[in-house]
């Protein structure tokens, strides 16, 4: 394993081993940089891959934590049409009593009564704000919180809390996912999360 090469603070505490979040890929981005994610790079390659800030990621999930606790658990929504977030998300989902969505977000679904897959949450998220735009929008339109996992070339418009992320690798979803589900039981003082990393991972 390399030297950690993305830590600003040798004295911060991740809530797991810093090289976990890199043997994850978690912080591998993309060769596009947006502005409104700039802040979240730490450096550039040099084959051109952005580098996300794991200190950052770390802090974002801890905060996305807290805001998930204070939420009933059945309100909060979990969104994936990415193929390798749909298993994550539906554990996360599992492990903390929220709804999922994954695969095809029918339009409406947060905004028409009428349609059977109707859904009435409280709080949004996300594994791409890019790919699953619709049920981003539909939040926006009825006024609730938006929590995405972001990438180097995201858009963070209409997005109120962005997570930091490799949001299409298959292990760095896994690992994110199962923190915030760790996490979000930990806040609400439910105990150790009896899932294993492996478990919220997407078969290959």
């Amino acid at each position: 394993m390399k030297r950690l090469e993305n830590i600003r603070d040798t004295d911060y505490e991740h809530l797991i081993p810093a090289d976990d979040y890199l043997a994850s890929g978690v912080h591998i981005g993309t060769q596009i940089k947006t502005k409104e994610m700039k802040q979240f790079i730490y450096r550039v390659r040099n084959d051109g891959l952005y580098v996300l800030d794991i200190q950052k990621t770390d802090e974002r999930i801890r905060t996305a934590a807290k805001l998930f606790a204070k939420y009933e658990p059945g309100k909060i929504l979990v969104v994936s049409a990415r193929q390798y977030g749909q298993k994550p998300a539906k554990m996360f989902a599992e492990t903390i009593g929220a709804m999922a969505i994954v695969d095809r977000f029918i339009p409406g679904t947060l905004t028409n009564p009428n349609l059977k897959s109707y859904v009435e949450p409280d709080i949004l998220l996300v594994t791409d704000p890019a790919i699953d735009v619709q049920a981003v929008q539909e939040a926006t339109d009825i006024g609730i919180p938006v929590v995405a996992l972001c990438d180097t070339n995201n858009s963070i418009s209409n997005v109120d809390l962005v997570i930091p992320t490799n949001n299409k690798g298959r292990k760095a979803l896994a690992l994110i996912y199962w923190l915030l589900a760790k996490q979000t039981l930990k806040e609400r003082g439910e105990g150790e999360i009896r899932y294993t990393v492996e478990d919220f991972e997407a078969d290959l």
